[in-house]
């Protein structure tokens, strides 16, 4: 594993802004593309808008959330609908985790169900993260989940037997104080603080009843731009990070 986040303090802004915009090298017009959920994300979309205000790049996209959905229409990003038969080029996306297997957390943002719907319509999934989502084993954060309202007692149940410690997520400005999701489900975010076996924990959540999605991404990213400071490198699963500028196409 390459050389993880070190103690120095940097702007983590900064980094994810260089982590965008490095990914933002290698799309082409012509593409579809998947637009992810989060700050990062926000940060590539919008360096993305300019390049679509510029007419330097000719592309089309779906969102993964509602919030990115509205910050690509407000840049004038072209947006397409969901249709079958509709595939993308590529989707670029954040992590709350990932480790140098390209084993990934997402769905802090509330998103994970969308992502991950489009990330199965992708030829290729391209991480951008800063340096702290850089971990040498995920657990750390919150495992999310998107649950069914109805469901919510039993699944509690079922991951506190897991040892997930669940929480479900608030939000004081909806009537009932719930954070809900883009598609009206509850998020739970379980507290595991290490997940040695991601493979065997992402099967026990799926065999839960209503649980509509948990937040472990495995074996789904190609690769991923973590920026550390003014450095940018490329994580592959099972190779050694390399230096981003050194790929003049996607990983």
């Amino acid at each position: 594993m390459a050389a993880l986040p070190s103690e120095t303090p940097t702007n983590q802004e900064d980094e994810k802004r260089h982590a965008a915009a490095t990914a933002l090298r290698w799309v082409r017009s012509g593409m579809v593309l998947g637009l992810g959920s989060g700050s990062t994300s926000a940060h590539f979309i919008t360096l993305l808008g300019e390049k679509v205000q510029a007419g330097e790049l000719q592309i089309q996209a779906t969102a993964t959330s509602q919030a990115s959905e509205a910050l690509a229409r407000q840049l004038g990003i072209p947006l397409l609908e969901p249709r079958r038969g509709l595939r993308f080029d590529l989707t670029v996306d954040g992590a709350d985790e990932l480790d140098a297997q390209l084993q990934l957390m997402k769905g802090g943002g509330g998103a994970l169900l969308r992502e991950k719907v489009l990330k199965t319509a992708s030829d290729y999934l391209l991480i951008i993260a800063d340096s702290s989502k850089y971990v040498a084993q995920l657990g750390r954060f919150p495992l999310p989940l998107e649950v069914v309202p109805f469901a919510l007692p039993w699944v509690l149940d079922a991951v506190e037997k897991l040892g997930g410690a669940p929480v479900v997520r608030p939000n004081q400005s909806q009537p009932d104080g719930l954070y809900r999701s883009d598609q009206g489900n509850l998020l739970v975010d379980c507290h595991f603080k290490v997940i040695s076996e991601p493979e065997q924990l992402a099967l026990q959540l799926q065999a839960v009843p209503g649980i509509v999605e948990h937040g472990l991404f495995l074996g789904m990213a190609q690769a991923a731009v973590v920026a550390r400071g003014e450095q940018a490198v490329v994580v592959r699963a099972g190779q050694v990070d390399v230096e981003a500028e050194g790929f003049a196409e996607l990983p």
